[in-house]
């Protein structure tokens, strides 16, 4: 799934669940069975198969419910506190539990792990730590990662005497020469404005390290200001101003397959997207996608702060555990699939890269294990793993991340006024 539908919380959520939380009656079903409700799309045949399994062996049983993914996000907020609630629910970590958490609906997982270090030890790092919220963990990955990456045409690239750039410099100057060759460089679904925030993302952390975001996230609106804040909006501009994007780019969408078709059909040479994009480009390109299509990480900043290894995007999709639910040790027995061998090829099998640390024992067995391998090995030698900005702040802030930075590309906002505006931003 390619992003995080979370939209459509305020910041009255957190307060409006912290009123009801101790309501009497309220918390999961007691129909003696463990409910377990996901985002409803095709990794569900996965997630059956892991229902089945736990049945197979368990006195107490488990039922998956899922809910159609654009309205998933309002109906867990409308269920969590009621007696329809689960006891098991999928979520993005970050900003998208950290209400639930602060209302004291969730269960910290420590106690779990206390019992069973597997459930962390068994997951990689970079990703286990998105759903760890006040230093406890509230969730368990449960899908794939889906760091971002560099794609490109090979073809277009080589007729321009471009190569993969390593430096943002090397950049610049194959934007250069697309644009000479009459292509647009880089492809940018602006429509859809999230797929311009990744190229903050990555400048940000290029230029600053992610210790600027994480100070911006704990409320330290000084760090928008910084200095390494106003060179990486610098930077960005420069990128804009080069024309790298073409002129059009905000009448573009990745969600219909605007952007991607750019790029498969030599109009565009780069497109900086989720790495689900691997498997977009083969449902609509297959001939483009089995040949030409290259990938790579996200170039250098020489003199930059942020390491090299670093990357940004969805870490993974994670299980959080009701703190009312009647069957906490079924659900503990439950969580423990989620780093099994069974898991781990059945995700593969469908496209999805899980991050447990068993997982390079079976990535042969995948769709594409080159690009599999490439995938996981970035993400294990990862020092830093940023969630997506629009995913790390609390829903609140969805809506004014996305203006604030497409209004900066499209010179609506300059510099400071961008600063203001992700000053502004809800925190809590």
């Amino acid at each position: 799934m390619p992003r995080a539908l979370v939209c459509g919380a305020t910041l009255a959520l957190a307060a409006s669940l912290a009123a009801c939380g101790d309501s009497n009656g309220a918390g999961t079903s007691n129909d003696g069975r463990i409910h377990v409700l996901v985002y409803g799309d095709a990794s569900n045949k996965v997630e059956k198969q892991m229902i089945d399994a736990f049945n197979r062996t368990s006195d107490v049983k488990a039922v998956l419910d899922t809910i159609p993914g654009a309205d998933y996000q309002q109906k867990l907020q409308t269920i969590i506190n009621t007696p329809q609630a689960p006891d098991v629910f999928f979520n993005w970590g970050g900003g998208s539990i950290q209400p639930f958490v602060e209302a004291g609906l969730l269960m910290p997982l420590d106690g779990f792990v206390e019992k069973n270090p597997n459930l962390d030890d068994k997951f990689l790092p970079s990703v286990y730590n998105s759903a760890v919220v006040d230093g406890k963990p509230y969730g368990i990955p449960m899908r794939g990662t889906q760091p971002v990456l560099l794609f490109h045409n090979k073809t277009v690239l080589d007729e321009a005497g471009v190569r993969q750039p390593e430096t943002w410099d090397q950049l610049l100057d194959a934007v250069r020469r697309l644009k000479s060759a009459g292509v647009t460089p880089i492809a940018l679904g602006g429509g859809d404005q999230w797929p311009t925030l990744m190229w903050f993302e990555y400048v940000y952390d290029r230029v600053a390290g992610p210790e600027l975001f994480r100070r911006a996230l704990d409320g330290d609106k000084a760090a928008w200001a910084s200095a390494d804040s106003r060179k990486a909006l610098g930077m960005l501009k420069e990128l804009v101003d080069a024309g790298a994007f073409g002129k059009n780019y905000d009448s573009v969408k990745y969600t219909n397959g605007a952007s991607p078709a750019l790029v498969a059909q030599g109009k565009a040479g780069f497109e900086l997207m989720g790495s689900w994009y691997y498997a977009q480009q083969q449902q609509d390109a297959a001939g483009f996608a089995a040949k030409g299509l290259g990938y790579s990480t996200f170039p250098t900043v020489p003199g930059g702060k942020g390491d090299p290894s670093n990357v940004v995007g969805n870490t993974n999709n994670f299980y959080s555990v009701l703190k009312k639910t009647r069957h906490p040790e079924a659900v503990a027995k439950f969580l423990k699939l989620m780093y099994s061998d069974e898991f781990v090829k059945a995700q593969l099998a469908i496209g999805n890269l899980p991050t447990t640390t068993n997982t390079p024992r079976f990535l042969d067995t995948s769709a594409s294990p080159k690009y599999s391998r490439f995938q996981y090995d970035l993400v294990a030698r990862a020092k830093s793993f940023q969630l997506s900005w629009d995913q790390a702040y609390p829903p609140a802030a969805i809506t004014p991340i996305r203006q604030a930075v497409q209004q900066f590309f499209d010179g609506q906002l300059d510099t400071d006024g961008f600063i203001k505006a992700m000053q502004a931003l809800p925190t809590e």
